[in-house]
């Protein structure tokens, strides 16, 4: 019994109710079940490149269409903008404007569950998945949507809120009947259109005999069964201008149908905004990264470090801002007026990790030492993937741990000694070498406080690393250790690059032992720049 999740990265849901002008402002929600429909049609289209509708696709359809949906809806609110669009016509020397309202549904960060009580076979239910997955958006191009098909052991744990009304049934006070479009059976369309289809052809009627049919004849017979499509999944392929230019008032194949849903909805106000019971504050979080086909090679290259924190970092900023503006200082690093903040580094770093140690980024370490609040730890509970250039398709994620630094210490023993080296053991380490290659944030000079030893020092300080003694700082050759950092991707997508885009290999001997993480220079707070602990003193 297929169950599908969505959910509205926008915070945003646009799409008219079926039979109404868009300036009526009617929002259709949830959304119809023939809209669900096309939508996906359109998927298999669009992404898995169908020349026309396989059959494991045509009786998926049939199966979905048979069933009528029940919805788990969250909390949405009304809501419209005006604009004045201009007509490209002057009229007393101005140009001409039509006043159009854009309406849509403000949604909660919570996600709309839709459940079909059909069986579908295993084939069907892995092309459903691969077309769930692929879904963009739903309604307008505007309402963005991220969706996915979820274990049906779930489905109890669901209480639904929106579904099909049966003759006689009334669900008292606090609920609404609300009319949806969706399909009628396929066998009942191809009865109908048979029988449609047989009175108007018998005003054509074939010649009898051997005498064969004028080419008129067969024209004609051919127009008048022009619209009726032949079975449902072409009525679903068919857009507004064919069916309103054949005289049709609603799509072939469609029907209204009656559902019952909560009358508070969809309120029509400000929204209420969710309160979140409080979390304990934390200051570090660790995500696992997989590959949908669990095979590791498929997991983004070390080299990618920094554009895997940055695509983190966007999507976890975006998930906690909801559509709404963001104030989540331990994220962003801003105050409430969009101030950087001056508190030396105690904002969110994203560390991507090998912790295996196979040259395959496999955790992600988010480390605030500051702390990290409500909204932000919900970003990261909920968020459960990411993407990767060149690779085989989005990256699943999964919460690992929260807590502090230390409850890095209980991953299981073979992920420790990479841990030990990110954090340094219990005692500390004197000696620490780069993991990913330092890119200075400021330009170099030879000599004075720009200087490469002079940098390294003053963010050190600034990072609250006190010793009573100034570290001795050396550049590491090139060899066969450090060669692979000369490779990692050093300047950030759609931000400013560093002052010298270059990567240097640096040793940092302390006078006393120093506890990890140590992160330094440009795009520290996402990867680069970070340092690991040797032990014993050894390089």
């Amino acid at each position: 019994m297929p169950t599908v999740r969505i959910r509205f990265p926008a915070g945003r849901y646009h799409a008219t109710l079926w039979g109404s002008h868009v300036n009526e402002g009617q929002i259709e929600w949830p959304p119809s079940p023939w809209r669900l429909l096309r939508a996906l049609l359109a998927c298999g289209y669009n992404t898995q490149q169908w020349i026309e509708v396989p059959e494991v696709a045509r009786t998926l359809f049939d199966k979905l269409a048979m069933c009528l949906p029940s919805y788990r809806l969250p909390s949405a609110s009304a809501a419209h903008s005006r604009h004045y669009m201009p007509m490209a016509l002057i009229e007393k020397g101005r140009e001409k404007t039509t006043l159009v309202y854009d309406t849509w549904a403000n949604i909660d960060d919570d996600d709309l569950i839709v459940h079909w009580n059909c069986d579908l076979s295993v084939e069907e239910t892995v092309l459903l998945k691969e077309l769930v997955d692929c879904l963009g958006y739903l309604g307008r191009s505007e309402s963005w949507v991220e969706a996915d098909l979820i274990d049906d052991s779930i489905n109890d744990d669901f209480v639904f809120n929106a579904f099909p009304s049966v003759t006689g049934s009334q669900q008292g006070r606090g609920w609404e009947q609300i009319p949806m479009m969706t399909s009628i059976t396929p066998e009942e369309y191809l009865t109908w259109r048979s029988e449609m289809t047989d009175r108007l052809l018998s005003k054509f009627p074939l010649p009898e005999g051997n005498k064969k049919p004028t080419a008129k004849l067969l024209k004609d017979r051919e127009a008048v069964i022009g619209p009726y499509p032949s079975d449902l999944i072409e009525c679903l392929q068919k857009d507004t201008a064919w069916w309103k230019q054949h005289h049709w008032t609603q799509p072939p194949g469609s029907q209204r149908i009656v559902y019952w849903r909560r009358s508070d909805s969809l309120e029509v106000g400000v929204p209420a905004m969710p309160v979140r019971s409080s979390t304990q504050s934390v200051t570090t979080m660790l995500l696992a990264i997989m590959s949908p086909s669990g095979n590791r090679s498929a997991l983004p290259s070390i080299k990618r470090t920094l554009p895997q924190a940055d695509l983190l970092h966007r999507a976890l900023v975006g998930r906690t801002g909801n559509g709404r503006r963001v104030h989540c200082p331990e994220l962003t690093g801003k105050d409430a007026n969009g101030e950087p903040l001056k508190s030396g580094h105690q904002h969110a770093h994203i560390l991507p990790v090998d912790l295996d140690n196979d040259g395959y980024l496999d955790h992600i370490i988010i480390h605030s030492p500051m702390g990290l609040g409500d909204a932000a730890q919900h970003a990261v509970r909920t968020l459960r993937r990411t993407w990767t250039k060149g690779g085989v398709g989005e990256m699943q994620l999964a919460l690992a741990g929260a807590g502090d630094l230390n409850c890095l210490r209980d991953l299981p023993e073979q992920l420790i000694s990479q841990v030990e080296r990110v954090l340094a053991p219990k005692v500390g380490s004197r000696i620490w070498t780069s993991v990913t290659p330092f890119v200075p944030a400021r330009f170099l000079k030879p000599r004075g406080k720009n200087a490469l030893e002079s940098q390294i020092v003053t963010e050190l300080e600034s990072r609250g690393f006190f010793y009573a003694e100034v570290p001795e700082i050396q550049v590491l050759p090139w060899n066969t250790d450090t060669f692979p950092m000369c490779h990692f991707i050093r300047v950030r997508q759609r931000k400013a690059a560093p002052p010298v885009d270059v990567g240097y290999a640096i040793r940092i001997e302390f006078a006393t032992p120093q506890s990890g993480p140590i992160c330094l220079g440009y795009a520290s707070h996402f990867g680069l720049g970070m340092f690991g602990a040797v032990s014993d003193g050894s390089v």
